[in-house]
This record gives C-alpha cells, sequence and structure tokens, in this order.
C-alpha cells in the first residue's frame, strides 16, 4: 500500500454469541475515534448467527468503511494458556481437552504472547470467521484473553505482590493471577449467581494459598461498586478495587465505565 492509500484507520470488532461491539482507531494518534456495540437479545437457536452479524453490519455503515488494519477477537472460554517448551502446533486440540470439551470437527488457533514465551490455544468462531472473510477478505484475528492477559503481565512489571484480576463476561469471567510479568493462573469458569463468583474466586485464592486479608483484586468488565458482584467480593475479601483505567482513557473520549467494560476492545 502507498502512503497515498492510507487511511490511517483500523477496526477492532469483539465477537460473541450475545453479540458484538467495535471501534475504530486513528492509528497516528493511538485514540479510540468512535465505539459502538450490538446486543443479540433475540438470540435463539433458530437464527443462524451469520444473519445476525449481517443485521449489524448494515445497520452501522462504519463497518463497512476502509481500514489498513482489521483485527477479529475472538470472546468464549474456549481457551488455554502453554507454557512454549511444551507447545506444539500439531496438537492444538489436546491442550484443550482437559478444560473444554473438544469435538473431531474443531478448528483450532494459537496466539503466540510475544516476549512471555506462551501461547494460547482456543478455537474460534469459524462460522463467524468466514463471515468476515466475505465481508473484507483479509484480516487478522486473536482470542479477547490474548490481549488481556498480555496487559495485564506488562502492566505488573516490578511488582513483587501477587495480584488477582478478574474479567467478567456474560455467563462466564475470567480469573488471572500475575507477579511480576508471570503469569501464575489463568482459569475460566462459568456462573449465574454471585454466590457462584464468589465460590470460584475463594477457591482460586485458596489453591494459591492467598489470603483473602491480603491479596489485592482488582475488577475488569461489566461491573461497578454497586453491582451485587461487587458487593459479595467486598464483603469477603479486603483489598477489592475496579481496575484503574486512567490511562487508557488518555485514548478515548469514553466513560471510567466504558473503558472498563470494554477494557479488551480498547486495549487491542
Amino acid at each position: 500500500m502507498n502512503i497515498a492509500e492510507k487511511k490511517y484507520k483500523k477496526l477492532s470488532i469483539q465477537v460473541s454469541l450475545t453479540g458484538l461491539s467495535f471501534c475504530c482507531f486513528d492509528t497516528l494518534n493511538n485514540t479510540v475515534i468512535s465505539f459502538n456495540e450490538v446486543h443479540f437479545d433475540t438470540f435463539h437457536k433458530a437464527t443462524k448467527i451469520e444473519d445476525l452479524f449481517a443485521d449489524a453490519f448494515n445497520n452501522h455503515p462504519e463497518l463497512k468503511d476502509s481500514y489498513d488494519e482489521i483485527l477479529v477477537i475472538h470472546n468464549n472460554n474456549l481457551s488455554t494458556f502453554v507454557p512454549e517448551p511444551l507447545f506444539d502446533e500439531n496438537f492444538l486440540g489436546s491442550y484443550l481437552q482437559y478444560n473444554t470439551k473438544v469435538f473431531e470437527t474443531d478448528f483450532f488457533a494459537f496466539d503466540e504472547i510475544p516476549n512471555y514465551q506462551m501461547n494460547v490455544v482456543y478455537i474460534p468462531y469459524v462460522n463467524i470467521n468466514n463471515f468476515f472473510i466475505d465481508q473484507f477478505g483479509a484480516f487478522d484475528y486473536k482470542h479477547a484473553n490474548s490481549i488481556l492477559v498480555s496487559k495485564l503481565l506488562v502492566a505488573s512489571k516490578n511488582k513483587d505482590e501477587k495480584k488477582m484480576f478478574v474479567h467478567i463476561n456474560t455467563g462466564h469471567f475470567e480469573i488471572i493471577v500475575v507477579q511480576n510479568q508471570k503469569l501464575l493462573l489463568f482459569n475460566s469458569f462459568d456462573y449465574n449467581t454471585p454466590e457462584d463468583f464468589l465460590y470460584y474466586i475463594l477457591f482460586t485464592a485458596e489453591q494459591l494459598n492467598l489470603n483473602p486479608e491480603n491479596f489485592p483484586l482488582e475488577l475488569i468488565g461489566n461491573i461497578d461498586t454497586e453491582s451485587d458482584y461487587f458487593k459479595i467480593a467486598y464483603k469477603y475479601i479486603r483489598n477489592v478495587s475496579l481496575i484503574d483505567v486512567e490511562d487508557l482513557r488518555w485514548n478515548n473520549y469514553f466513560s471510567e465505565a466504558e473503558n472498563r467494560n470494554h477494557f479488551i476492545l480498547f486495549n487491542s
């Protein structure tokens, strides 16, 4: 591409079975210039997910603009982290079988996590990728947890304290424990109630000998201090806070809550 054709615009789209969110970056200033989300409230088995995406594309013309770069982010709980010494590209499915129901027909992918000697192995939504191939031709894709964990590891540099992060999604949440650029634990849990949420956090803390009186817990995603999930965590764990997104807000004009909720998308 010659310089005259460059748009200095990047599109990131985060996709799941319950909807999509997307933002456009100005790559010259590294700022988020627009953002939107679409919830599939009508999602039921009879509706093909491709049709819901097609509707979203028809309703949001910015998805059909020209971009220098397009990144599709798959957000699901079908992923695991594998250290580089144990990683073999020919056996991707075998890494996932311990925490995910794996089928013969599944397609597997992996993201390298540069600087941290590990890979994220995951199952992308193939039908959604095929839809995007029809729309865009070429694009990159990666897993949401690759972006999330990379960001948290970078932020943990020179911090010797073990810190737990919980990233809340619809129907599942991820627990990440880091210490000075080391990933000590990553796991994903399904939940329905605040009690489920608390149980898995305390269970994980116990496994790692983390004392609820001491260890810091930071919450990311669609949560605020009025949420039942925040309140129950606050009751049983002394140091609970919402993740600080002030640095992220330098790059956009969205609220603190929006930056926390779309932490992965805005960091992509």
